[in-house]
């Protein structure tokens, strides 16, 4: 089982659901720019749930470790980056894109680094007894996002902290008659980046190659002397990493952190990863932007149907591929 592309005659019909479900929705909308900006919204909301659930279905699709507290990682992200940019508020605040950049991407970075030593922890304390048992592994990791939810309310407090954009991403873009978030382009920019480093990491590197092997037949790999147990907690700790920078951009778009943001998320993770295959890197980036589309489509047009349009985008997927959209795995 691996978290790369389908190895056999490859199937484009998941990948065309999503400009199927965008002319679909715009003879719907009637406004030829009403749709355009519904759609941008919709792809960055789409490659933000992707950089957040990303994490989640890398750890599944090479370790078989279900992690039901990897919102922990998310809301840890989601605080230092908060923190930080509210410690830069000079530089936030400016009115030029370099200094505003160059507060955001440290912040990022501090983001990924906690959550990367968060998840370093989770895995050696609450993961590593229970390889094996998904069960076990439910129960513990829930448990575990429960305690680093108090942990935080502990840190930053139980109430919302307030986050503002910075200066030059304020605003929009106007593309003619259409209005464009420029948030909402970074967003898009940074998931098109993690897609790609992770499928460059995953099929064309030799450490992809390890991984993977170690998934097939850990003995062997080790009998060559590779580390397999390292290479794994390895991949733990860069899911974590990628989870703690979408926490980042998630408390950027709803412009605002609570302790519960990672439990929040959670059910819409999980969604989103069954919808495209558990463990596939491709099926998750492919759900992740239907469900990002079909809830702001949703939201314009029937905004009580958008509160169980994922729901309901999950059901009709499984009905059509009881597996997901690019299953990897035969559990």
């Amino acid at each position: 089982m691996s978290s790369t592309l389908p190895r056999s005659s490859f199937d484009l019909l998941p990948i065309a659901l999503v400009p199927l479900l965008a002319l679909a929705a715009w003879p719907l909308i009637g406004s030829a720019s009403s749709w355009l900006t519904l759609t941008v919204a919709g792809l960055a909301m789409g490659m933000i749930v992707f950089i957040v659930a990303s994490g989640l279905t890398l750890v599944f699709g090479l370790m078989d470790v279900l992690n039901f507290g990897h919102g922990v990682f998310i809301a840890f992200g989601a605080f230092i980056a908060t923190s930080m940019l509210g410690g830069l508020a000079d530089w936030t605040g400016a009115d030029s894109l370099w200094l505003n950049l160059a507060a955001l991407f440290p912040a990022m970075l501090a983001a990924m680094a906690l959550a990367a030593a968060v998840g370093w922890a989770f895995e050696r304390v609450l993961v590593r007894p229970v390889y094996g048992q998904h069960l076990k592994q439910i129960l513990i990791t829930m448990g575990g996002m429960i305690i680093g939810e108090e942990l935080i309310k502990a840190i930053w407090g139980p109430a919302l902290i307030p986050l503002s954009l910075p200066q030059a991403l304020r605003g929009v873009l106007a593309l003619g008659d259409a209005s464009v978030e420029k948030f909402r382009l970074l967003a898009t920019g940074l998931g098109a980046v993690v897609l790609a480093a992770m499928l460059f990491t995953l099929n064309c590197t030799k450490l992809g190659l390890l991984v993977r092997a170690g998934v097939q037949d850990r003995e062997m790999v080790e009998a060559l002397g590779y580390p397999v147990r390292t290479l794994f907690v390895g991949v733990f700790v860069a899911g974590s990493a990628l989870a703690g920078l979408g926490g980042s951009l998630w408390a950027l778009y709803q412009q605002g952190v609570v302790p519960q943001i990672g439990a929040q998320l959670n059910v819409l993770i999980f969604i989103v990863i069954i919808i495209g295959g558990l463990g596939s890197t491709l099926g998750c980036f492919v759900g992740a932007l239907l469900v990002g589309l079909l809830a702001n489509y949703t939201g314009f047009l029937w905004p009580k149907v958008a509160l169980f349009s994922n729901i309901g985008l999950m059901v009709a997927v499984l009905l059509w591929r009881p597996r997901g959209l690019y299953p990897v795995s035969s559990r």
